[in-house]
């Protein structure tokens, strides 16, 4: 056997798994889609079963989401229950989604109030096999509109096309509303450098060992708001406290977008994680500005003097983290 030979057999074993595997997520999320559709109906004719029903309203979702996500884990957040809902609207039983689509084209799709442009997006990103961000891109550039306007329809197709992005294989495998579907644990270390895996090392650690209510809940936690995919470095729950702390880090100097983002995640836990009897969320930001190490506290809808008082006797206080922050970097540095 020549190394040709091999080389050639290894290809073609490489390639029908990867397409194998491709398939599979494939079908997957012809049912992920399918499943919800069907979820929207049962929320849509429990809600048309009577005045008092319908007088649930926002109430309704909200208890959904609460009681789905403690039966069944995360993929009922508020704003997924309110998409199944859409889908089932939007796309009655005699124009049920397509099977081309996974449920993240759908998510996007639905954000559409226009059922003639929501529907040109449709049959262009099955035609031409949009990904997600493809997608994404067309809607934010206006394509429908400036086709409607435009006299050279040809010539403005041609040019979408031309952008195109094309969704790699290890792009579909690593979907996150498919592990959430499948509730398989999705692998933290694909987002992580080597110096953020340091950092985050020493920094679980640490907290862990402070003694003081630390437990630990994910690293790298998946947060999914408007379809967009984010993802916080560290999230502990506080046993004494009873709130979520979660702990984000930059490398580089801290922008303004940061500072907006930790709230947002401090937003999306208020809603969507907390339970009866927790507080509002602590947030710490971690970042490196010039040559010094700074540590900021977000609060969420929380006044200074109540975290002075209650949370920072039982909160890390800045010195120390930058401290802690200091030895983990000489670690990584005497390592290189």
């Amino acid at each position: 056997m020549t190394t040709d030979d091999y080389q050639q057999l290894l290809k073609q074993i490489s390639d029908t798994y990867t397409q194998g595997r491709i398939r599979a997520v494939q079908a997957v999320n012809v049912q992920i889609t399918e499943t919800y559709w069907q979820l929207g109906r049962h929320i849509v004719e429990f809600e048309q079963g009577g005045k008092i029903r319908a007088d649930y309203g926002k109430a309704l979702i909200a208890s959904l989401a609460k009681d789905l996500n403690l039966l069944h884990g995360k993929g009922f957040s508020r704003s997924n229950l309110v998409y199944m809902r859409l889908l089932y609207l939007r796309y009655p039983i005699s124009q049920k989604p397509s099977h081309q689509l996974s449920w993240s084209h759908y998510v996007e799709l639905l954000k559409l109030d226009d059922e003639l442009e929501r529907s040109f997006y449709e049959q262009q990103a099955i035609a031409e096999h949009w990904s997600v961000p493809e997608l994404k891109r067309q809607k934010a550039a206006s394509l429908f509109l400036r086709l409607a306007a435009g006299k050279d329809k040809a010539d403005i197709l041609q040019l979408a096309a031309q952008g195109q992005i094309v969704a790699q294989p290890a792009d579909l495998l690593r979907e996150p509303y498919v592990f959430e579907f499948l509730k398989i644990p999705e692998p933290w270390q694909v987002s992580e450098n080597h110096l953020e895996t340091v950092l985050c090392n020493h920094l679980q650690q640490f907290l862990l060992e402070l003694g003081k209510g630390f437990t630990f809940v994910g690293r790298q936690y998946r947060i999914t708001l408007n379809n967009n995919h984010y993802r916080v470095d560290l999230v502990f729950y506080h046993r004494i406290l009873r709130c979520f702390v979660l702990i984000d880090l930059k490398i580089n100097e801290v922008q303004h977008h940061d500072i907006g983002q930790m709230n947002m995640y401090l937003g999306y836990f208020a809603s969507e994680e907390n339970i009866e009897g927790d507080n509002p969320p602590i947030g710490i930001i971690l970042t490196k500005n010039k040559d010094e190490l700074l540590v900021e506290y977000a609060t969420y809808q929380m006044n200074s003097q109540l975290f002075v008082q209650k949370y920072q006797l039982y909160l890390p206080d800045r010195e120390e983290l930058r401290k802690e922050l200091e030895l983990s970097l000489r670690e990584v540095e005497a390592d290189e």
